[in-house]
């Protein structure tokens, strides 16, 4: 709600308020502060545009669309168009990355990062095909594909550190199990509960096998060890990647809070990634931007918002169902403090800090504690390319809530189908060209009364970026 009225805010006054949020100064950092930037403010890498261009695209009257040139491709021939806010700060706080990421074994104390020199991986941008996701024979690693949208809340410092770095921590955290990974014909290892406390150190506990086959300590052997009890769980490798992505967002919280004594970062983001890996999407959100699957006209929600009114419901529905819940629920997603505060019993809402939204935090005499309570669906949801046979037109959508506000998944959905069908199909910028006319039917066109859309509604004037990944890439995965 908070969203939609600063939209229609800075709608109404058309552009007035341009430059009037001038507390950031040299991209992104709070007024007064005396402490370096970590990265200086830009617009995404791979829009390759300069300086001047960046400064002619923070045009808060015409608010210019920023489509991908004619010469830069994204993986799969990925479409992407952003446009600045109508006013309401003086940069855009949405950012964007994309990368083809390597991903080998950790030796040693090396750690291995996303190569950004690599030819191999770069190989397959300039025909918008992409790599395959398989083996690296070379480098015993795994590649796979990442795109991710954040969005800036009371400054982009947070949003453009986490797009330079979040790629990093993600690589970083698969390098723990690529080895794994790669032998998909045999599941993870199990894991086993802990043992009695008062279990001999060289006595074990046969497997089954070999008390099928009588061996020494078989039920009903003089050696059989005292009766015991554990658990057995296994793991599905994508347990395992999901897992992975939950503790790089952790861990690029850490980070981000961590490096604000050293650098000047203001405000907070939300984050929204997609990792292919293996044949799977890895789609993983912390705030309230939304990616959807468009698929034969069908709408597949691919990610859960976290906004103070989804909070609000599901902690008043513990509070009246499961009480004994609301103390104990936390999640990989931790994050410290920040402003705006509104209580609600004993929890208290609070915007936006490091990576996430907005989320309630347990009090007790006004002192901020954990855990942190967050909406109960998923942070990481998965989509197996390999159940279905895409179409051209069957496509990922991602964007930040500057588009969400003002278009539902319905209008969306209808937009993509009236448009990709009407694009030749072997246009490599046809996506791209979907993407900005997402942007353009959200950001509407300036009238008297502010920007407008169809049937006269009120036009988005908030920062909206917009990603169209083609999915028939994933009929290509071996």
């Amino acid at each position: 709600m908070l969203t939609r009225v600063k939209s229609a805010v800075a709608n109404f006054m058309g552009g007035i308020m341009a430059g009037s949020s001038g507390s950031e100064h040299s991209g992104g950092g709070c007024g007064g502060s005396d402490l370096p930037l970590r990265f200086p403010y830009g617009r995404p890498e791979f829009l390759g545009l300069s300086q001047d261009e960046v400064e002619c695209s923070a045009d808060h009257i015409a608010r210019p669309i920023l489509i991908l040139k004619e010469t830069r491709r994204l993986p799969w021939a990925t479409g992407y168009a952003e446009v600045i806010n109508a006013g309401k700060s003086t940069y855009n706080e949405d950012q964007a990355s994309c990368e083809v990421l390597t991903v080998k074994k950790k030796a040693g104390a090396i750690t291995s990062t996303p190569n950004r020199n690599s030819t191999k991986r770069r190989s397959s941008l300039p025909n918008g095909e992409g790599l395959q996701l398989k083996e690296n024979s070379e480098s015993e690693g795994v590649s796979c594909h990442y795109w991710s949208l954040f969005d800036g809340h009371a400054g982009s410092g947070a949003a453009v550190v986490a797009s330079r770095l979040l790629q990093h921590h993600v690589t970083e955290q698969l390098q723990d199990i690529v080895e794994i990974l790669k032998n998909s014909a045999v599941l993870p290892p199990t894991c086993l509960g802990e043992e009695p406390e008062n279990t001999p150190a060289n006595s074990r506990t046969l497997t089954r096998a070999a008390s099928l086959r009588g061996g020494v300590g078989a039920p009903g052997s003089p050696s059989t060890p005292p009766t015991r009890f554990f658990t057995e769980k296994k793991i599905p490798h994508e347990c395992l990647v999901i897992g992975a992505l939950e503790s790089a967002f952790k861990e690029m919280d850490l980070q981000i809070e961590r490096e604000r004594s050293s650098y000047n970062i203001s405000g907070g983001c939300t984050a929204l990634i997609v990792v292919c890996l293996l044949g799977k999407l890895y789609v993983a959100n912390a705030g309230d931007s939304r990616a959807i699957i468009i698929r034969n006209g069908e709408i597949i929600p691919m990610s859960s918002e976290f906004t103070p009114e989804t909070e609000r419901q599901r902690l008043q529905y513990l509070a009246f169902m499961q009480p004994h819940l609301l103390g104990n629920e936390f999640t990989h997603l931790e994050f410290p403090r920040r402003v705006q505060r509104k209580e609600l019993g004993k929890k208290m809402l609070y915007r936006d800090f490091n990576m996430t939204g907005w989320a309630y935090k347990t009090i007790e005499d006004d002192d901020l504690k954990f855990p942190l309570i967050y909406g109960e669906g998923k942070k990481v949801r998965v989509y197996d390319l390999s159940k279905y046979e895409h179409g051209a037109d069957d496509v990922l959508i991602l964007a930040t809530d500057g588009l969400w506000d003002v278009l539902s998944n319905e209008e969306v959905a209808e937009a993509i189908s009236q448009f990709l069908p009407n694009c030749d199909p072997d246009d490599p910028h046809r996506y791209t060209l979907a993407a900005q006319d997402l942007v353009m039917r959200a950001r509407g066109v300036l009238k008297d009364r502010g920007w407008r859309i169809s049937n006269d509604r009120l036009g988005s004037g908030d920062d909206i970026s917009v990603y169209v990944i083609p999915l028939i890439h994933g009929n290509k995965l071996s």
